[in-house]
Order: structure tokens, then C-alpha cells, then sequence
């Protein structure tokens, strides 16, 4: 279940945030006057969700240190919606 607090609780009890970030392992979303603010995570949690990303972006840099080919944003990005659009709704 989704641990939603408001982003006061941030200052007013953040070692009660702190043991229930840690504790769960899953996330808890703060919320400013009933609309969403920011997401507390632990360090591990936010590793898991970069890591991957981090490890491709290094791959790609050492792409294209090799390589003189390069692509405008508008033939990077219009691949990518390509791609989206292309994908069968599931």
C-alpha cells in the first residue's frame, strides 16, 4: 500500500519518514496541500531505479567516443516516438 504523508510530517517527523523508508523498503510520497510534492526513497531504492540508466549512458558514451557518427535530436527523438507509437497497447 502506498505510504502517502504530507510534506510537513517531513519536518515534524522525519525519523518516523526515516524508519518507514527504511524499514518497508518502498517509498513514501508527500503530498502539499493534497497534491503531490516529492517522494522520500532510501539510497539503495534510488540506485535500483538508476543504475540501469547510469550503466547505459556510460555505454553510450563509450559509443560514441569510437564512432564519428552523430544524429540530430530530431532524428534521435522521432525514432524514439517511432518506436513508442509503433508498441501494441497491452
Amino acid at each position: 500500500m502506498l505510504n502517502i504523508r504530507p510534506v510537513s510530517d517531513l519536518r515534524n517527523k522525519y525519523p518516523e519518514i526515516e524508519e518507514a523508508v527504511l524499514k518497508s523498503g518502498e517509498p513514501v510520497f508527500l503530498t502539499k496541500n493534497g497534491y503531490g510534492s516529492m517522494v522520500v526513497m532510501s539510497l539503495e531504492q534510488y540506485s535500483a531505479l538508476t543504475d540501469g540508466i547510469e550503466l547505459a549512458l556510460d555505454e553510450a558514451d563509450r559509443a560514441a567516443a569510437m564512432s564519428d557518427t552523430r544524429y540530430a535530436a530530431d532524428e534521435v527523438f522521432g525514432r524514439v516516438r517511432k518506436s513508442i507509437h509503433g508498441r501494441k497497447a497491452l
